[in-house]
């Protein structure tokens, strides 16, 4: 590590959930293996839907047509595709814990991509660049056990290292989900929330929006913040639609066990997100 302590999910962790099985996760994805909450509009397809994200995360970065991009947690590289193959960024840059996921978007050989299996802590850039997004990573960037203050800090250093990557007036996008504000929750709700913690995202943290913005101040600016919670329980609800088609193929890919506890997560989260315990934040910053 550089000068600070890392506070987050540990590469272990990540690789728990993430290295499960590429085929497993291709079972119930989009085509593109976007594993992170769609932009839904009207009657359409999860594929179309997660395309429409993508873009919109573009716009507000101000991404299209850019030199240089950092995607930090960069999945499968769906964002790094469209970057390159739709937006005419010259060079992207994808950050990423999981060997098996970085295995996959090497062999899909993008051009004008570079992957690199690296802690966004430990990132040293050549240059400074012009846009970054992060989508649904921020959740493992503060720990389980971390008091507020403790997780305001470890959030104030990824925010940090996105200032010194960025030119005065370039921009973050970042979607992340975020505590709902009904803390309202029957038995059932709290073992299911643990459960989701504790096996399927190991040490890892949902953050309240105002951690989040109180973790930019000094550094950016907030230019646009929406909160979409239903777009996220659609897009549970669908992955585990087509989970469950798929059944008999993801137990061959990754175990009975692994297939019940991720019925059991998705078909909690699409409750988290209907009975607002959970939310789902799309924000735009820009650096001062």
């Amino acid at each position: 590590m550089t000068t600070a302590a890392y506070q987050g999910a540990t590469a272990e962790s990540i690789r728990h959930h993430y290295d499960v099985s590429n085929d497993f996760f291709a079972l119930w994805l989009d085509a593109d293996l976007t594993y992170t909450c769609a932009l839904w509009e009207g009657d359409e397809t999860l594929e179309s839907a997660q395309r429409r994200k993508l873009d919109y995360l573009v716009h507000q970065a101000r991404a299209a047509g850019a030199r240089r991009v950092l995607d930090v947690g960069c999945g499968w590289g769906s964002l790094l595709a469209r970057l390159v193959e739709q937006h005419g960024v010259e060079h992207a840059v994808g950050l990423t814990l999981s060997d098996s996921q970085a295995e996959l978007l090497r062999a899909r050989e993008l051009p004008r991509t570079e992957v690199r299996v690296e802690n966004w802590l430990e990132h040293e850039p050549e240059g400074t660049y012009d846009a970054v997004i992060s989508i649904g990573a921020f959740e493992h960037f503060a720990r389980t056990g971390l008091t507020r203050s403790e997780r305001v800090a470890a959030y104030r250093e990824f925010f940090t290292r996105c200032r010194d990557w960025l030119p005065s007036g370039g921009r973050l996008a970042l979607q992340t989900n975020i505590k709902g504000n009904n803390v309202r929750m029957d038995r059932q709700t709290v073992r299911d929330l643990l459960f989701i913690i504790e096996t399927i995202f190991p040490e890892s943290e949902i953050p309240a929006l105002s951690e989040v913005v109180e973790a930019s101040e000094k550094h950016f600016d907030v230019v646009t913040l929406r909160n979409d919670p239903d777009h996220y329980s659609r897009t549970c609800a669908e992955w585990l639609r087509r989970l469950r088609n798929n059944r008999t193929a993801a137990v061959e890919s990754a175990g009975e066990r692994v297939v019940a506890d991720y019925e059991r997560y998705l078909g909690a989260t699409v409750g988290h997100f209907d009975n607002r315990h959970l939310g789902l934040s799309r924000i735009t910053f820009e650096a001062t």
